[in-house]
């Protein structure tokens, strides 16, 4: 199950459209990240949403394995031709995993970004962090203002 969401811009004279899928099984942050949790791990990517914003994405700073980090510390990278935009962690931990197939197919941000599009692994020692995110409903009303 998810959560639609539809976001109607005007801008000087011409409008665009965009409609965001907010999938109800994961969390997510202020800043478009989201977090499915995977047999003690955390899978982190952007969102629909953050996609769609940044529009065609051409390159991606993967994080370090084995960097430990802080909940929303900057780790990664994401670049679009419109510009550059840091990838936090949602939660504190160990990168055990970064998605090495974006470096040859950044693209895949944009056509799966729930998916193949993944950007890092973390294995954390407490998921309470977890509390601490936006669950699907929270983050559909964050986007749809």
């Amino acid at each position: 199950m998810s959560i639609e969401t539809f976001t109607l811009r005007v801008r000087h004279g011409w409008v665009e459209y965009t409609m965001s899928e907010v999938p109800a099984e994961l969390h997510y942050t202020e800043s478009h990240e989201w977090i499915r949790v995977e047999a003690g791990e955390v899978v982190i990517g952007i969102t629909d949403f953050a996609q769609n914003a940044l529009t065609d994405v051409v390159w991606v700073d993967l994080a370090e394995v084995g960097a430990v980090v802080d909940a929303m510390e900057s780790c990664a990278s994401v670049e679009s031709v419109k510009s550059v935009s840091e990838i936090y962690a949602p939660v504190s931990g160990e990168i055990i995993a970064s998605n090495m197939e974006l470096e040859d197919a950044p693209e895949r941000i944009n056509e799966d970004p729930y998916g193949d599009g993944w950007i890092l692994r973390m294995a954390t020692a407490d998921n309470a962090n977890l509390e601490a995110l936006l669950d699907a409903t929270a983050y559909a009303a964050l986007i749809g203002e």
